[in-house]
């Protein structure tokens, strides 16, 4: 499979696991799915992740975009867990990986929080807030790179690197989607 697949495959998982479901596609009438979708910047992944969620045929484009920025939630939520327990425990005996591990995992903890906080934003109709919302959230792996990058001895991890761009890729589905609303 080439990383594009396996990137796929994660967003999926980690989209079953929020919700609670399985994953199912979607059948019926997806136009308002596909036309949303061909507003943002990840056609595939919007229509993938929007397809996989029962709920979203019965929504309108507010509602695809709130099932988007579950997904988000999803992905910041299972990098914190990520990072916490499998990274942190794995570099017990360096300092300062940890502490860099440790700061990244505070990030997307906040990127959570900045998801928590859009879905008030869209369900009040402030979208402007929702928006920056979102950007924020998106803006929050790139504190976590850059926290390696002041250690020029760490390596950021490979799989960092997939949810890093796994969170942006989402975020950027979801401005896509305000843009319509």
């Amino acid at each position: 499979m080439g990383s594009s697949s396996w990137f796929m495959l994660f967003l999926f998982s980690i989209a079953s696991l929020h919700f609670h479901q399985p994953i199912v596609t979607v059948r019926g009438d997806t136009d308002l799915i596909e036309k949303t979708c061909k507003s943002t910047k990840h056609y595939g992944l919007c229509v993938s992740s929007l397809k996989s969620n029962t709920s979203s045929l019965k929504s309108d484009t507010k509602g695809l975009a709130v099932i988007m920025v579950g997904i988000g939630i999803a992905n910041a939520t299972a990098t914190v867990s990520f990072l916490s327990s499998q990274l942190l425990s794995a570099t017990a005996n360096d300092p300062l990986m940890r502490k860099v591990l440790k700061d990244c995992a505070d990030k997307y903890s906040y990127a959570g929080n900045s998801l928590q906080a859009s879905l008030q934003d869209l369900a009040t109709q402030t979208y402007d807030y929702a928006y920056m919302n979102i950007m924020a959230a998106a803006d929050y792996p790139n504190a976590c790179h850059n926290g390696f990058r002041r250690y020029p001895g760490l390596a950021y991890p490979a799989e960092l690197t997939v949810r890093e761009d796994g969170l942006k890729h989402i975020c950027d589905v979801v401005l896509g989607i305000i843009d319509l609303l």
